[in-house]
């Protein structure tokens, strides 16, 4: 009899975990938003929240040879949860992993892909960027680097890419553009040529307040470099995917803009970055999600460029 109560125990536990390791494996959503491309959407959450990791849109696309991995996330879990969720969905070889730029939550899961022994693909400032940036993020973000977390956690990319240029995934084309400094010093974005689908990075943001860590100037002018461009699906490094540019550029191009009308009007009108900070839009005319957070940074980012122009 206990045998048999030890036998329906041992079955019970098996299901329990089988039931809850599914549950887990769905919470890591993944949708594919055009054909052969995989988007998992981050969340609206500040970078002091427990789940800052999983903030950003990462995702992958599927060629008929093989799989490119477009960022991985904050943390080696995330990146261990979109390696598990790619081979869940195609057993196809990983043979680029592509970083938009430097930012944590875009490349911390670069770690978990190394097994698979892809190719890492960035601008041509993004291996120094990672070595300017790397005892950074092992002071700052150091649970999300695994245990005994060191430099070598941080990986940074073997090929640079200085201009334009494709790489095939077998009948997929991707394109590969860089950018001058703008949302920050090592700007990449990836276009699949085959459903028009634009990979944009952080140079868009859509409801989730921009970041300002490059030139404001620069991002002005890379914004009307990609206006151009007859998209069908614009992916945004944060918020929801848009069906052509215009739309997926309108509310950070006002935003933008009017940070640096109104920045420079508060240097010609002498205040300094603290007044500035506290003026300058704000009443929130874009209504961004993690405003208050953001946006004193960016104004102060702003002032800094702007001050001696």
């Amino acid at each position: 009899m206990n045998i048999m109560k030890n036998y329906i125990l041992i079955i019970f536990l098996s299901i329990s975990h089988l039931v809850i390791a599914s549950g887990v494996e769905n919470d890591f959503n993944i949708t594919e938003v055009a054909q052969g491309n995989y988007l998992h959407k981050g969340i609206h959450v500040s970078i002091d929240d427990i789940n800052h990791d999983d903030i950003a849109n990462i995702g992958f696309i599927v060629g008929d040879k093989c799989i490119a991995v477009i960022d991985t996330g904050g943390s080696i879990n995330i990146g261990t949860k979109l390696l598990n969720k790619i081979k869940s969905i195609s057993n196809k070889p990983i043979c680029y992993v592509i970083n938009t730029h430097v930012h944590f939550d875009h490349m911390l899961g670069n770690k978990a892909f190394t097994i698979e022994k892809p190719e890492f693909v960035g601008h041509q400032q993004l291996a120094a960027e990672v070595e300017r940036n790397r005892e950074f993020f092992l002071e700052q973000f150091k649970n999300d680097l695994g245990p005994n977390p060191a430099a070598s956690s941080i990986i940074g990319p073997t090929i640079l890419v200085d201009k334009s240029r494709q790489l095939d995934l077998g009948d997929r084309v991707l394109t590969l553009m860089p950018f001058p400094v703008s949302h920050s010093h090592s700007d990449l974005i990836i276009i699949d040529n085959k459903t028009n689908t634009l990979w944009a990075g952080d140079l868009i943001f859509r409801e989730r307040i921009p970041s300002l860590t490059g030139s404001l100037i620069g991002w002005l002018k890379v914004i009307e470099d990609l206006t151009p461009l007859e998209l069908k699906l614009v992916i945004p490094g944060h918020g929801n995917v848009a069906e052509s540019i215009s739309i997926a550029l309108k509310q950070e191009r006002e935003y933008l803009q009017r940070l640096l009308d109104e920045t420079r009007q508060a240097i010609e009108d002498g205040q300094f970055v603290n007044e500035a900070a506290e003026h300058i839009d704000k009443d929130n005319q874009s209504h961004w999600l993690l405003f208050e957070f953001q946006h004193p940074t960016n104004v102060s980012r702003a002032f800094t460029e702007l001050e001696w122009e």
